[in-house]
Parts: structure tokens; sequence; C-alpha cells
């Protein structure tokens, strides 16, 4: 059900007091348990595991798909899958007709922009696939530097990236022989850079800063890699096709997570060093699940699934906040949310009101330990289709699974939460009330019809 969301000025930002800068920073294809403080005991994240322990811990937030082009949709958007206009991936519509944003929608960065803030996206957008008026600039982000397109964010060596809409060629490199600039470097650089100029200006800043790391390709510099070698680890070796991948994948995965930890550090100490640390809200998470198939680090535990299915394993991922004016250090809350609630979060604390009729729901009150005022989702929803369709429901503990010409699955997560033991034959009153859930949470589009499909080639 689509709610309208009317939000104000809250009291503490009323007063004269700068409204604070927002950092979102996503990883790409990271999964639940590949972060320390999840539960990951071989990969080092100490950086990120401290933005948990000066912050709040979600442990049952959820992305908005199971790929990123869709998921980053919905945080865009405020809306779920069944209502975003990009609902998988580029090259899998069902037909030829244009997929964007419309102009007169007000996504996320838009609204701030008009709110005040200054913007900006660095590091992979990857939402260009769809046209010319899905580029940065063209929606509401001031400043855009990184990967354009999908497919061009699958290589770490890439012979250019974009500043804006100006080509920077990346000299030297050699993308197949994985030489050059590591762009992973050039884009935690050039986040720093922003923050120590955008923290200098009057208007306060949101900046959404996208890493690759760890999609695959799997490729790190060996500096990386020393940590890790020398440990007895299982090997799991890696194919060079598409993906130009460093032969050996266990330790590459893990030097990758811990570089990006590490320039998340650098991160929050430059926050410290220019003053702002304790008017900056940060957020830390992933757009889907990991799709890594090693099970040496046991990527997506305690869930079942990886990246392209609709299982917890797929959507279920790492989410942390902190902002120390505001958020209690230490703090965990088991408040159900997704990505598409970001932007009424954001909002809410830049003073906008959300457009009419999206789905997410503000989760300020559970950051500022006021969980008794907390909204909550009737239920969250999801559609993929890379081949045939899936759907998914997470109504309280309820989890409903629909594939394609199967029915419908039904598991009791708090007592199951690997999705093991399918109960839909014991409940056959939640399966017909969840079915109708199924129907009516999602809008028919052309584009993304529930039946099979083909992909086109593209991304």
């Amino acid at each position: 059900m689509k709610k309208l969301l009317l939000f104000f000025l809250i009291p503490m930002f009323t007063f004269g007091q700068k409204r604070p800068n927002i950092i979102f920073i996503i990883a790409d294809d990271l999964g639940y348990n590949n972060v320390g403080f999840n539960g990951q005991s071989k990969i080092k994240t100490p950086h990120i595991d401290k933005i948990a322990k000066d912050g709040i811990v979600f442990k049952n937030h959820y992305s908005g798909s199971t790929v990123c082009g869709p998921s980053r949709s919905c945080l865009l958007s405020g809306n779920h899958t069944g209502h975003t206009r990009i609902r998988e991936n580029p090259g899998w519509e069902t037909t030829d007709k244009k997929v964007d944003f419309p102009n007169n929608d007000e996504q996320l960065a838009k609204s701030l922009k008009k709110a005040g803030y200054q913007t900006a996206i660095i590091g992979k957008w990857g939402m260009s696939d769809w046209g010319e008026d899905m580029q940065a600039n063209n929606q509401g982000f001031d400043y855009f530097f990184g990967y354009k397109g999908h497919g061009d964010a699958h290589h770490y060596y890439p012979e250019f990236l974009w500043r804006n809409d100006v080509k920077v060629p990346l000299v030297g490199n050699v993308t197949a022989e994985k030489k050059g600039q590591y762009a992973h470097d050039l884009i935690a650089k050039e986040a720093l850079s922003y923050v120590e100029k955008a923290s200098k200006e009057k208007d306060p800043f949101f900046l959404y800063l996208c890493f690759t790391i760890p999609h695959l390709e799997l490729t790190v510099p060996e500096e990386s890699k020393a940590p890790y070698l020398n440990l007895s680890w299982d090997k799991y070796p890696m194919k060079d096709e598409h993906y130009h991948n460093d032969p050996e994948g266990n330790t590459t995965f893990a030097g990758m997570i811990s570089r990006m930890d590490g320039d998340i550090g650098k991160l929050m100490q430059m926050l410290k060093k220019l003053g702002v640390d304790e008017n900056t809200l940060v957020v830390f998470t992933s757009d889907n699940g990991a799709e890594y198939t090693s099970p040496f680090f046991e990527n997506n535990k305690p869930f079942k699934g990886k990246k392209r299915d609709v299982y917890d394993g797929g959507i279920h991922v790492p989410f942390v906040a902190k902002w120390p004016s505001k958020i209690k250090a230490g703090s965990t809350t088991e408040h159900i949310s997704a990505f598409w609630d970001f932007l009424p979060t954001a909002f809410e604390i830049a003073g906008v009101k959300p457009s009419k009729g999206i789905d997410g729901i503000s989760y300020l009150p559970t950051l500022l330990g006021k969980g008794r005022q907390q909204k909550k989702h009737e239920y969250l929803y999801w559609e993929f289709n890379e081949g045939t369709p899936k759907q998914a429901i997470r109504y309280e503990n309820w989890k409903v699974i629909k594939l394609w010409n199967k029915a419908v699955e039904l598991y009791d997560i708090s007592k199951d939460i690997g999705e093991t033991n399918d109960v839909s034959k014991d409940n056959p009153e939640l399966v017909a009330k969840f079915t109708k859930i199924l129907e009516a949470a999602r809008t028919n589009n052309p584009n993304y019809k529930l039946e099979p499909v083909k992909q086109k080639g593209r991304g």
C-alpha cells in the first residue's frame, strides 16, 4: 500500500544550526557476512566495524533489489521494485520502450539540491544505460566522478572515467592486462577531495559514494593481498574471461574489501580533521548480496541464496549508520527497513516533503533512538526477472517467495532464518493472503512484465 508521507523540518534543525551533511556509502555485491560487525572473522574490516561501534547496526535492512541497477533505482526514487521505473539491469526489459525517471519526479538528489544541499555522486553511477535523461548531472547531482555505465564498472583498470560530462582518459591503463591506475583508488581519492572542499562551503553536502568493490572482476594491487598470504587459506581458482580476475580468488576478495575499508577509514579521519564529524550522518551498506561463489567466507551467512536470488542471501544486506551528535554509540535495531526508506529519511533530515505515494518510510526515529515513534511497513516487496520472474515479500516474521510457474513458498524466519522449511502447506490462509499482496504490490509496466524474458545484450 502506497502512503502519503508529509514531513516537516524537525525542531533540532530550526534554531540556526547547520543541517547535517549526509554521506551514503554503498559497496557493490558485499554480502551480509563480509564485514566484521556481522560476524566475519577472516576478512579484516576495522574501520567499517568502528562505524558500527560508534553508531547503530540495523539487523533487518534490505537492499532495493538483488542486482545493482534496480537496487539503486529504489534508493533514488523511494519506491520498491513493484513501482520504481527501473526494475532490472539493462538488457532485461520485456519491450524496447524507453526506461527512465520522468523529469517531473522529485528524485533524491534533485530534492536535496532544491533544499540547499550540495550534491555529488562519486564512483559507480551505473544508471546511464537508460538514456541521457538518466545521466547523474540530469538527476540532481551537482558533481559526478566515476563510471557512467553499468558494464563499464565491471573493470578496475578502465581506459577512462567521467568527470561530469567530460571523459577523463586514464593514460597507461590496459583493462585486460590490469595495468595502470586502479579505479577504486581514484574514486576514494576523489571522495576525500570533494569532502574537503564541500565542508568549507556554507551549505551542507550530500555525498553518494558508490564503491565497486567487491563486484567481479576480482583484482586488487598486490599490497592489499599481502596480509592474507601464507595463512594456509583454501585456494579458489578464478577464470580470466569477461571479468579479468586475478588467478586466486580468496586472497583477492579479502584484499579488495580491506582496501575499501582502509579508504573508508581515511574518510572518517578526514571528517574529524575538518571538524564536521559531529554534524555528519554516515551510512554504510551494500546494494545486494554477494555473488562471489567461494564458500570460504560464508559470504551471505546465515541466509539462503546469493545475488540474483530473492531469498534473504540476495537482499538482506549489512547496514550501519553513524552520527555522533545524534545516534547513540553501540546501538542495534531489529527495525525492518529497505533501500526505499533512505529517501524519506534524508528528506526528513533536510526538511523536505517527499512526493505523494512513495513506498519509503523514514527511519529517522530509529536513528535517534526514538523507536516508539517509528512507523513500520505493512510489508516489503521485491520482484526480479533475469530469465524468469521471481517475487518476494517480507511481512513481519514471514517471508514469501514466488518463483515462475511454482507454488508460493512460505517461511517463518523467526524460527527459520535460513528459509529451509517451507510451511506453505500448513498455512493455506496465509498463502491466500500473501498471494493477494503479491498481486497488489506492483503496478503494471510494459517494460517489466512478469513473464519469461531473454536478455537483449546490453549492460
